[in-house]
């Protein structure tokens, strides 16, 4: 999804200008955010709808589930409670992190705990149009 960045006075003098020349909206973005990391944190992640749904497979919301419930201290004591390989796990735990699920601990020496960090993935479909967004749920930290 395109959006576009800038102050609040920058989103004003654009307003005014559509409302003079209606022309002037046709290839604008229609979200504005006043940064790119408050665009991300709004927009979500950017794994399509597809993809997350191939990501959200049964079996890897039971994984979910054991990463968040369990709380594995290595990549190696998840793969011995979910009966997978740790080659397989691995790469499937590197998209989960691209999407924003989960994120690592790092521990000693190179062991890298999984930690479950979104609580709800939202698809919001278009059907009409390619505007489809995925968002991530993080609880908030205190």
């Amino acid at each position: 999804m395109t959006y576009k960045t800038g102050s609040i006075g920058d989103f004003m003098r654009w307003t005014k200008q559509v409302v003079t020349d209606p022309v002037a909206a046709k290839d604008t973005p229609k979200r504005w955010f006043d940064s790119d990391e408050t665009a991300a944190q709004s927009l979500g992640t950017s794994a399509s709808p597809e993809a997350m749904v191939k990501l959200l497979s049964p079996e890897n919301l039971v994984l979910l589930h054991i990463i968040g419930t369990e709380r594995p201290d290595s990549l190696r004591a998840l793969a011995a409670l979910v009966h997978r390989k740790e080659s397989n796990l691995s790469r499937t735990l590197k998209k989960m992190h691209e999407a924003g699920i989960i994120d690592f601990e790092v521990g000693a020496g190179r062991m890298r705990a999984p930690r479950l960090v979104a609580r709800r993935v939202t698809l919001d479909l278009d059907l009409m149009c390619p505007g489809s967004v995925v968002s991530i749920e993080r609880p908030e930290v205190r």
